[in-house]
């Protein structure tokens, strides 16, 4: 699935369809579209009223005739067309003009490790809709690890843990290529998920969908760690009556109800680790994980992993760009591959 490092550097814009944010690195120019995956359509007219950052915040405030939309899911392309169309406001009239006058237009596009041909060809398809004549598509985890600079062409081990919205995946990479890998359904959403139905059974409280993040207002400071404050104050509305009300919440049954969804994060850990050889398990020993993706910035996930592996546990310098930051790494040729002297007989 992973294309070559020489096909990547023919290739003109790059694109990370992620469930949460959509990013586009177009090659000489850098980073051009950082967005939130989601569209704004008039269900009367089928109009495209507003895609990325407005259109998340018309999320639960707007009238019945406009839906909010998200064509990603879980890191694939559900909806095609309307993934196409908010690609092409995102990237704005002018890029896309003058990427279109590059001859035989190439793209790059992460999918997820263990995506079906059904997703890798939703990819394909959406960026062929933008004018690609040809599609290379590159696995989150290689790219994620070129682009917090791990040594991946080398013949030593090297873990990685892309944290998405939707998804956590964990590999262990040598000479270039996944050794190991494996896929948990479950992440920053599960995570803000649990916290909303605790405060929902347990004060019955509602928390609003957009306006407020309820991770950082329950766990800030040391987050998912005992130093922790001790209390926080939620603001919502009350289930029974409808009005606003505010709450003392406990952080430690907001730790405890953090941790059931990410008990299965720590089981896919496991699974990587007993798959792989054991020369590689001592080199990560030494080395640890590196955690990459939005949700590697839960306050506390760091140490809580640190503790159950006894690992190093490391977080890139910016974890949610790793992904786009590696493409754009392979798409201007900086990562070159391991070269091997040629055997003399």
């Amino acid at each position: 699935m992973t294309a070559s490092l020489e096909q990547l550097r023919r290739c003109h814009f790059a694109v990370d369809l992620g469930a949460a944010r959509t990013r586009v690195y177009v090659k000489g120019v850098g980073l051009v579209v950082d967005q939130p995956s989601t569209a704004a359509v008039n269900t009367r007219t089928g109009a495209l009223m507003a895609v990325g950052e407005f259109a998340e915040r018309m999320t639960g405030r707007t009238p019945d005739y406009i839906r909010v939309v998200r064509p990603v899911s879980g890191g694939t392309v559900v909806d095609i067309e309307m993934a196409q169309r908010m690609l092409r406001q995102l990237i704005g009239d002018r890029m896309r003009r003058t990427l279109r006058r590059r001859p035989r237009l190439r793209a790059a596009a992460c999918v997820p490790h263990d995506a079906d041909p059904l997703a890798q060809r939703a990819a394909i398809e959406t960026l062929v809709g933008l004018g690609a004549r040809r599609v290379e598509l590159v696995d989150t985890l290689i790219a994620a690890a070129a682009g917090c600079g791990l040594p991946v062409e080398r013949p030593e081990a090297t873990m990685i843990m892309v944290c998405g919205a939707a998804a956590t995946q964990m590999a262990v990479l040598s000479l270039g290529a996944i050794v190991t890998a494996e896929r948990v359904p479950v992440g920053g959403e599960a995570v803000d998920n649990a916290i909303v139905q605790y405060l929902r059974h347990q004060h019955e409280l509602m928390l609003p969908s957009q306006s407020v993040r309820p991770l950082q207002l329950a766990l800030h400071g040391n987050g998912l760690t005992p130093r922790g404050p001790e209390s926080t104050e939620i603001h919502g509305r009350d289930v029974a009556t409808g009005l606003a009300r505010s709450v003392q919440v406990d952080t430690a049954a907001v730790r405890r109800a953090v941790q059931t969804p990410l008990t299965a994060v720590l089981d896919g850990i496991g699974k990587v680790l007993r798959e792989c050889p054991p020369d590689l398990v001592a080199d990560l020993a030494d080395r640890g994980i590196m955690m990459v993706g939005g949700s590697a910035l839960l306050p506390g996930l760091d140490q809580m992993l640190r503790q159950a592996t006894g690992m190093p546990v490391n977080i890139a310098e910016q974890p949610e760009l790793c992904a786009v930051q590696g493409l754009g790494e392979m798409l201007e040729g900086r990562i070159a591959p391991i070269a091997l002297d040629p055997l003399h007989a």
